[in-house]
């Protein structure tokens, strides 16, 4: 190979780990999807070649842009230790570990019966008995503990209508209506909270503004910026909408439950 052709393949690779860890930061990836080890091996590889200013300076940069995902990746394992975040992969892997002993020593530490007999007689089966029969029955017991069971499905704009979620209005000026109060709520930084966007005084026009802003970002009005190690939603207005044209639309679900909205309200009212 000769050395133009060389330092060309020496710069492309640079360039490709600057842009890899560039997507990984500004998109907001798992830090850990970079092998940070492949990187500075290659870089290690290359840099004895180096001689141009030009070469040196992508070296640097690229050495520099590995810094950043290897101070995401302490963030992200900072965050999750606070958190009490315990990956059960890694769980399952120290149980594999473990040896039947140090299982054995491990469950009789945290085991605690209820009651322990050394011995059972009639008496004690008297009044194990009597105990049981004493009991009010579950069925009255757990009355305040009922839950209902439902499959969740997807809704239509017909029905959230019918329900009273959403008003009989020309759909298309509705969308319109709420861009522009979107840009005029994200302000000079260009974006709001998604929360503080969509959270209303009641459930019901919550749940309403949510819809219609899941319209917005579809119909290209606006888009979303999620930061998943800060673990917050924000939503930016478009100058113009546009519809992407990608074959493969990204779907991501976002839970708006009556707890969620009751802890916004709270928020609100500090």
């Amino acid at each position: 190979m000769s050395g133009k052709h060389s330092r060309r393949m020496v710069r492309e690779e640079l360039r490709r780990i600057i842009e890899l860890c560039r997507a990984v930061e500004n998109k907001g990836l798992n830090p850990f999807t970079v092998n940070v080890d492949d990187l500075i091996a290659v870089i290690r590889l290359y840099f004895p070649r180096l001689e141009d200013p030009e070469d040196l300076s992508l070296d640097a940069e690229a050495l520099n842009q590995i810094a950043s995902i290897i101070k995401m990746q302490s963030e992200w394992v900072k965050r999750r230790a606070t958190s009490l975040y315990r990956d059960p992969f890694l769980i399952e892997e120290k149980l594999r570990r473990l040896s039947t002993r140090d299982l054995t020593e491990i469950f009789l530490k945290t085991w605690h019966p209820i009651v322990e007999l050394e011995q059972v007689t009639i008496g004690s089966l008297r009044m194990a008995m009597d105990y049981w029969e004493s009991l009010t029955p579950l069925n009255e017991r757990w009355k305040e503990e009922e839950l209902l069971k439902v499959m969740t499905e997807r809704t239509t704009r017909e029905e959230l209508v019918k329900q009273g979620f959403l008003r009989d209005e020309a759909f298309l000026s509705e969308i319109e209506k709420m861009w522009r109060e979107l840009k005029e709520d994200a302000g000079s930084e260009g974006k709001i909270d998604y929360w503080d966007f969509i959270g209303a005084d009641s459930y019901e026009e919550t749940i309403e503004r949510a819809y219609l802003t899941s319209f917005l970002v579809t119909y290209g009005y606006a888009s979303l910026e999620i930061q998943p190690l800060e673990e917050k939603i924000f939503i930016k207005p478009n100058e113009k909408p546009f519809l992407k044209t990608s074959s493969q639309p990204v779907s991501f679900p976002i839970s708006v439950d009556y707890e969620r909205w009751r802890e916004w309200r709270k928020r609100q009212g500090e």
